[in-house]
Formats: C-alpha cells, structure tokens, sequence
C-alpha cells in the first residue's frame, strides 16, 4: 500500500500544491502515467473547474488526470486506474459522495491492493478509519462516518493550536482530546500545513519541515518530528 496524505492544497504564498511538488514527484516517479482524480469535495465551484486545475498542475509531473466525475461507470474508473488522487473540501460532502456512488470499498480495494493514492484535507480525512476528527461543518449528512479505513489512526489536517485574542472557545488541541477521551482506542495525528504522511512498505515517514502532534488517551499531546513514525 502506498499513500501520500497531505495536510492542505496551498500554502501561504505559493500556488496550489507548490509546496508538495517535490514529494509527489517522488512518490509517483515514472511509474505513474494517468491518475483519477475524484472532486467530490468541492462545494462552491463546479468539478470541472477542480479538475482543471489538479490536471494543471499534475501536467508538469508528466501525469494525464482523468476526473471521475466524468466516466459513465465512475466504479469502473477505479477499477482499472493507475493511481487515484482525492481532493479537498467539505468532507462530509466527499464522503456523502462516495457513499452514494458505492465507490468506499472499490477505491478501498484497489488501494489496499496497490494502486497510490494522493489525499489532501477532505482526501486524506476519508483516508482514515472515519471523518471525525475533520475541521469541516456537516453541511450534508452521510450514512455513516465511516471512511475508507487505510491507517489505523485518524488524521486532524490543517493543525493549529492558535488561539484568537479574545476568543474562549476551545483550541484545537482540546478539541481533539475530546476526541481521544471519547474514543480511547484510536490516537490522532495532527498535521500543520505543508507536512504529509507518507505510508509506503509499512513505513510511515511524516514529511515536511513542521512537527506533527499526537494525541491519545490518558497522555498529554506528544510532539513528533519529521522522519519516520511509530504510532
């Protein structure tokens, strides 16, 4: 299994996924020639738009970007593609989406049979046992939480433990021990942005400048350098 989650699409002053070209150069090399891209995330611009712009971008690594919302057989896409790449958004929207089309255990197939797979925010959320530990409003209702379940922890993208002036609200991070406590067997992964997980050969390596944050149940947040990871 090979999976590269990353943490958000932008980062501050460069363009969209400028940040990650280099990690996912490396982690598709030449082996990839055509992936599918699945836009189910976006909510106030058109698929299409979505895909253009990841076709643009992927252009410049030598890879065609075929957008699943386009096939007739969207089940088929995944079936035979060379690599699947879900992109962010809502994910309450993504998964509702994927639910509906019956598309969680085909791409839970092929990716557990090989096939890379590139998330980000949304992307990699449904990559995780489920959704809960998203920053997302549930603007739509899914049948279930449950995502496609290919690591065995849950990721919290876009990870920032600031807190507003003047604000009481409840940081981030406590956000996510209310998580641990309420589901004691499952840690979490708190990814800043411009950092990734890549999961390859039963390696899990975070990668990027920025530390990670592991939450669990009855320890205090563990901070976590980049370099390869035992959770």
């Amino acid at each position: 299994m090979r999976l590269l989650l990353l943490s958000n699409s932008t980062n501050h002053g460069l363009g969209f996924l400028e940040h990650a070209e280099e990690m996912l150069r490396r982690f598709f090399g030449t082996r990839v020639q055509e992936l599918l891209f699945v836009p189910y995330a976006a909510v106030r611009f058109p698929f299409d738009a979505f895909a253009d712009r990841v076709a643009d971008r992927f252009r410049a690594l030598g890879i065609k970007v075929r957008a699943i919302h386009r096939e007739l057989d969207p089940r088929r896409a995944v079936e035979v593609a060379e690599a699947i790449a879900v992109g962010g958004g809502n994910t309450f929207q993504l998964l509702t989406q994927l639910q509906e089309l019956s598309l969680i255990e085909p791409i839970r197939d092929r990716v557990l049979g090989g096939v890379p797979y590139v998330g980000w925010s949304a992307g990699t959320n449904v990559a995780c046992p489920t959704i809960k530990t998203t920053n997302d409003m549930p603007i739509v209702e899914p049948s279930s939480f449950a995502a496609l379940d290919l690591v065995p922890f849950q990721i919290n993208p876009h990870f920032t433990d600031a807190r507003l002036p003047n604000h009481g609200g409840e940081t981030r991070s406590e956000r996510l021990l209310e998580f641990v406590t309420a589901n004691p067997t499952v840690p979490v992964l708190a990814l800043p942005e411009g950092t990734a997980l890549l999961v390859e050969d039963g390696k899990t390596t975070l990668l990027g400048a920025a530390a990670a944050t592991r939450f669990s149940a009855g320890s205090d947040p563990r901070t976590i350098d980049p370099g390869p990871l035992t959770l």
